[in-house]
């Protein structure tokens, strides 16, 4: 095996997990957060930037939040499917997937029934930042495919750490109002919920396990 292939299928051997933990996550995120029998009081993190406008503790500012945190899996995610679309070692069909779920992830966060004239309001700013952002880095696989692995993990396990830890406390801040809503102490957190949580953990341990690997060149 040459040197050129050596390194490859290290790298290939350091995203591999990172993407399949990365799918457990974004599993989670678009699963129940907040579980019951009646199909329509079942709210998944995806709904959680709109469902906190209308906790009366959040409109009245008992509970203080940015709701754009419930959104930070799919910038994080978008932003990490782009760093796996660049890595050659990866096969080139798993590479177009990535760019494809790249661009999906940063359109997930458009708000519900948007219309243009609404994505000018100040409401809708840091979202449609976010956007913007995560779909203009797309091009820059171009520059970002010639980047070693050990600048683009580093920042992989921050935005995983963010995606984990900050709408899990948000989420955290506004679950007893919610089970006041719904009437009921008892009310568990979701399977989505900590498989998401559990899912960026992992993304973060994953990568950072790979910055340490050392690369064996074979000479």
């Amino acid at each position: 095996m040459t040197p050129g292939e050596n390194r490859a299928n290290l790298s290939a051997r350091r995203w591999a997990p990172v993407i399949v933990a990365l799918l457990v996550a974004l599993g989670g995120y678009f699963g129940a957060w907040v579980p019951h029998p009646a199909a329509g009081l079942v709210v998944t993190g995806l709904d959680f930037a709109e469902y906190v406008k209308f906790i009366p503790e959040v409109a009245g500012g008992q509970i203080v939040l940015l709701r754009e945190a419930f959104y930070i899996p799919l910038v994080a995610g978008s932003v990490i499917c782009t760093f796996a679309a660049s890595r050659r070692a990866l096969p080139v069909w798993l590479r177009f997937i990535a760019v494809i779920g790249s661009a999906a992830l940063a359109l997930a966060v458009l708000p519900p029934a948007w219309s243009p004239g609404l994505l000018l309001t100040p409401e809708f700013r840091l979202q449609v930042i976010a956007i913007v952002f995560c779909l203009l880095a797309i091009p820059l696989i171009a520059v970002s495919r010639v980047l070693p692995d050990w600048l683009l993990l580093p920042v992989t396990t921050l935005l995983a750490l963010v995606a984990a830890v900050w709408p899990a406390w948000s989420f955290m801040q506004v679950l007893p109002p919610i089970r006041a809503l719904y009437r009921t102490d008892s009310l568990l957190v979701g399977w989505g919920f900590w498989a998401t949580t559990a899912g960026w953990l992992a993304v973060a341990f994953l990568a950072l396990a790979g910055i340490s690997r050392r690369e064996r060149v074979t000479r």
